[in-house]
């Protein structure tokens, strides 16, 4: 291939790439209006486009659910990366982490259903919009998950001096935690059986998780121990810096 032809084929991948990413922007804007039941042609026409025209782009509705849910994964990491990265302490870290998790869930719970558990093999366009939670999780939950603990990991594991292999194990759970209670208060919050807000969840999930783990494995690392080789849970906290009572100041 000569310099010319490498050249165009170059500009050709980069306007495949740049249309592709247009599509995928499109799917994610249809899903979050009409819900996971969205249509290959819903798709076509939020895109301005044919179906035949998506298609070239993508094999078959998976392949557009793939291609969105790497999106939101990407933005969501990158979101929380930034959290973490900007907050001044540790559990400030977590609370924004937190936080950033719920308010993107709760600003397109459509979007997030349709990528973390949407089956496509089951989903027909007659399904109502804004459906629940169906189907089993996939690859880019997976991998989000996988990267989002690696985020989560690395703060805790400076704070508690611990090994990188126990701030992950913690991290896992973390991650596990918030997610439970984010698509708890997500369904409860859709059907009308909850009045929890989201700053209220994000304030409990955060004192969970942080009066728990994160307060057991400093009070580990300082060997601060009772009598009998046993943990006392109000040292511990206090070892840690923070206050038993429920409403305490950080």
């Amino acid at each position: 291939m000569n310099s010319e032809q490498d050249g165009r084929s170059t500009r050709w991948d980069q306007h495949r790439a740049a249309r592709r990413a247009e599509l995928v922007v499109a799917a994610r804007k249809a899903v979050h209006r009409q819900g996971p039941g969205v249509s290959m042609e819903e798709i076509a026409a939020a895109a301005g486009t044919s179906k035949s025209i998506v298609y070239r782009y993508f094999d078959d509705k998976a392949g557009v659910r793939l291609a969105v849910a790497s999106a939101v994964v990407a933005d969501m990491h990158d979101a929380l990366t930034r959290a973490a990265q900007e907050a001044p302490t540790p559990l400030g870290g977590l609370r924004a982490m937190v936080r950033v998790y719920l308010e993107m869930i709760e600003h397109s719970p459509r979007v997030y259903w349709f990528v973390t558990r949407t089956s496509i093999a089951a989903l027909e366009p007659s399904e109502p919009s804004g459906a629940g939670p169906i189907g089993t999780p996939e690859a880019p939950l997976s991998a989000y998950l996988d990267s989002v603990i690696d985020v989560v990991a690395r703060p805790f594991a400076e704070l508690a001096g611990v090994s990188d292999d126990v701030a992950a194990a913690w991290a896992a759970g973390a991650v596990g935690h918030v997610r439970g209670a984010g698509e708890w208060w997500l369904a409860h919050r859709e059907s009308g059986t909850t009045s929890m807000s989201r700053e209220e969840l994000t304030e409990l999930v955060t004192q969970w998780l942080w009066r728990g783990a994160v307060g057991v494995l400093h009070h580990d690392t300082r060997d601060t121990r009772g009598a009998h080789g046993t943990h006392d849970a109000r040292d511990a906290y206090e070892t840690a810096g923070i206050a038993a009572g429920p409403h305490s100041t950080y």
